[in-house]
C-alpha cells in the first residue's frame, strides 16, 4: 500500500495512545475545526496533513501555547486533553513509557 493510500485508524481506535496524530485530532477539536464527535477514522494521510496544517495555523495564533489561550479555548483544552488522556490510559497506555518498554 502506497503512504498516500494509508488511513488513520482513527483517534477512538488508535491503540497507541495519544500519538501525532490523535493530537492534531484533540487540537482539530480545541479550536473548533471538526466536531468533538469526529476521530478522523478513514482520513487519508493527505486530509489529515491539511488538517495539521489548519491546526498549525491555529496554534501559531497564540505562539504555541496553551497558556496562551483565551479562557473559553483553554478550559475546552483543558477537558478535552483530560478526557482523552482518562480514555488512553483504561486502554493501558502509559505516557512514561519510552519507545522500547
Amino acid at each position: 500500500m502506497k503512504s498516500m493510500d494509508k488511513k488513520y485508524v482513527g483517534l477512538d481506535q488508535d491503540r497507541h495512545g495519544i500519538t501525532q496524530l490523535g493530537r492534531v485530532v484533540l487540537d482539530a477539536r480545541v479550536f473548533g475545526l471538526i466536531p468533538e464527535t469526529q476521530d478522523c477514522a478513514g482520513w487519508s494521510l493527505g486530509q489529515m496533513q491539511v488538517l495539521m496544517n489548519q491546526v498549525e495555523q491555529k496554534w501559531d495564533e497564540y505562539g504555541s501555547l496553551p497558556s496562551h489561550l483565551p479562557p473559553e479555548l483553554a478550559a475546552r483544552h483543558t477537558r478535552i486533553y483530560a478526557e482523552a488522556i482518562a480514555r488512553a490510559k483504561s486502554k493501558g497506555w502509559n505516557a512514561e513509557l519510552d519507545d522500547d518498554d
